[in-house]
């Protein structure tokens, strides 16, 4: 099965940052970038969808270009998945409007939101996979969580069958039944082993549902997430923006944002969860926002944005 089709994101709209946004790490096997097209599996029932997605336009007057394949199936089914996880995952329908007038009066942001016009928010497909990706990263450098994730997709995942290395992120079902041994053994200590079985059996027993979390206000949300074993506040607050895309949510204890953030403001001191909690509070309700341009800023500061700012398309 093969088919293309257009999707029209809410201007403005920049692919390249919105991906790194995603991706976080060059090295991120599941979420990949090829300088031109965003690249992943996503499961679809037993099999896996190959997708390829494409900037056309100005970030002003953005097409995106889809192209997907897969094993034989229904069309029109593919497509709705396809589509509605993209929307999710580049935050395609997201109006920024607000956002970039509340920058424009900020001295400090608005340079920055300048700068990275056009990232919109980014989302993991599911919870599932936004759980797993705050239980990976716990305690440890950001490149080691993501590798573990992209070798526990290789593993259990089902394979596309396309090659190039194109991964979907495992089920909860499919982790449950791959089992504590079999994951230790592919690096996730215990403990991480522990919480990421706790997370897919809550989400496959309907102990925790997106539903549930929909209807939920930002603290309500926080503190369902908080009820999941080894979920505390870093981990709550990190899968409430990337995986719920709650903005005004910024995961205060994120050390790699304490140092960026000092950084950029030219701060003297190096910050704490308890001061970082009272600064944000000046770019309430996009904190969140904020959080995706100071990324924005680390990874072109250390040379890992590749785009270098160009126009995303033009075609």
């Amino acid at each position: 099965m093969k088919f293309e089709f257009e999707l029209t994101p809410r201007a403005p709209f920049r692919l390249d940052l919105t991906v790194w946004a995603l991706r976080r790490q060059p090295g991120n096997r599941i979420d990949t970038w090829d300088g031109k097209r965003y690249v992943r599996g996503v499961a679809l029932d037993a099999s896996v969808l190959r997708i390829e997605v494409e900037h056309r336009g100005e970030p002003e007057t953005p097409r995106l270009f889809v192209a997907v394949q897969g094993s034989e199936g229904r069309h029109e089914a593919a497509r709705d998945v396809v589509a509605d996880m993209l929307r999710r995952v580049l935050g395609l329908d997201v109006d920024l409007d607000g956002f970039y007038r509340f920058a424009a009066g900020d001295a400090a942001l608005a340079p920055l939101a300048t700068r990275f016009r056009g990232v919109k928010p980014p989302r993991f497909p599911t919870l599932f996979e936004a759980l797993a990706n705050a239980i990976a990263c716990q305690q440890v450098s950001l490149a080691s969580g993501i590798a573990m994730l992209g070798k526990l997709a290789l593993a259990v995942a089902p394979n596309t069958n396309l090659n190039d290395g194109v991964l979907a992120f495992p089920q909860p079902g499919a982790v449950l039944a791959a089992g504590p041994e079999f994951l230790r053994d592919l690096g996730w200590s215990r403990q991480k082993t522990d919480y990421l079985l706790a997370a897919a059996a809550a989400i496959e027993n309907g102990a925790l549902r997106d539903a549930q979390l929909a209807q939920a206000d930002d603290t309500q949300a926080l503190r369902l997430l908080s009820r999941l074993r080894g979920i505390k506040r870093w981990s709550a607050q990190y899968v409430a923006l990337r995986g719920l895309g709650r903005l005004a949510v910024f995961p205060v204890d994120d050390v790699g944002a304490h140092k960026h953030l000092a950084l950029w403001l030219g701060l003297p001191e190096r910050l704490d969860a308890q001061s970082t909690q009272a600064l944000v509070t000046r770019w309430q309700p996009y904190a969140g926002m904020v959080y995706f341009h100071i990324l924005l800023k680390r990874l072109e500061d250390a040379g890992q944005l590749d785009s270098q700012h160009a126009c995303t398309g033009g075609i």
